[in-house]
């Protein structure tokens, strides 16, 4: 299970009625937070999310927006007597622009490790939690993400017995580890039925519409997705300052074809976006104005 909370939707500034877009998946005990702008640890405050177990910041470019209030977030994770280490992935600069925003957060009790997006399009791997940072079009270096979670095959006894495998090799083999017995080696896909479907949310603000986004959000469980402004009008304001509007965020989901999208990162004049909402269910009927702390647990299928 991957447990998703949008904990704002503005984009530029946080309101008095809305924070600054930003996200945390939380998946066995682990947590990951992809951006952090003024105000975010207020918003996990008021969702009852604990910002201690962070183990991940993803950072999608480096607007103010996005990184303003990494320094509060790290300086109430120290305070919280966190002493792991924790990880932030960003795109190029990210050590340097993580290291001007730590002059006013120098002492901390735990390290912190800086990962740098070296491609366009660049995958991690953190405890059966992947993270793929694909690169989208903005008028900064900017990534969307996909956080995943593959799904193993089941395990096939039959094919086990019929091979002669002891039963106390059955579970190392369900892991993904090759045993080797008596000089017969012996991989998990000689016993494992092919891969079923895992669990995928992607992430993307700041950017005009891409392939990769289409990509990326193909089948996804939820497609959280940027729409700047909800006002056809303006369109061309959107295409100046590298954001989307509400319909081509909505014409990326009808061809990605995600489970739900839900629309984020709205502008400070947009004060009703669900107005707009018709029209956009016209486009692809999945699609939700969010709001600040929506929150979703995203399960495997059930099978036969």
């Amino acid at each position: 299970m991957l447990e998703v909370c949008l904990l704002g939707t503005g984009g530029m500034m946080p309101l008095p009625y809305r924070w600054l877009t930003s996200l945390m998946v939380r998946y066995n005990g682990k947590s990951i937070l992809i951006d952090c702008g003024e105000g975010t640890q207020i918003a996990m405050k008021e969702k009852g999310w604990s910002p201690k177990p962070i183990d991940v910041i993803c950072f999608t470019h480096f607007h103010a927006d996005h990184v303003s209030g990494l320094p509060g977030m790290l300086l109430t994770m120290g305070n919280a007597e966190r002493t792991e280490p924790l990880t932030i992935i960003g795109p190029k600069g990210v050590t340097r622009v993580v290291s001007a925003l730590r002059v006013i957060a120098p002492e901390l009790p735990f390290p912190i490790k800086c990962v740098e997006i070296g491609e366009n399009e660049q995958s991690f791997l953190f405890d059966g939690l992947r993270i793929e940072a694909f690169r989208v079009n903005h008028n900064v270096l900017c990534y969307g993400y996909s956080l995943s979670v593959d799904r193993a095959g089941k395990f096939q006894l039959d094919k086990a017995e019929a091979l002669g495998i002891e039963k106390r090799y059955w579970n190392r083999l369900q892991k993904g580890e090759t045993v080797e017995v008596d000089g017969q080696v012996y991989t998990p896909d000689m016993v494992m039925g092919a891969a079923r479907k895992g669990l995928r949310v992607t992430y993307c603000t700041d950017t005009r519409p891409t392939e990769n986004i289409v990509k990326y959000a193909s089948g996804a469980d939820l497609f959280i997705c940027e729409g700047m402004y909800g006002e056809p009008d303006k369109k061309d304001k959107a295409k100046e300052h590298k954001h989307m509007t509400f319909y081509e965020a909505a014409d990326i989901a009808k061809r990605a074809q995600p489970k739900k999208m839900w629309l984020t990162h709205y502008s400070p004049s947009l004060v009703r976006p669900e107005e707009f909402m018709g029209a956009v269910r016209k486009i692809f009927p999945e699609a939700l104005a969010a709001k600040d702390g929506w929150t979703t647990d995203l399960l495997f299928e059930e099978e036969d």
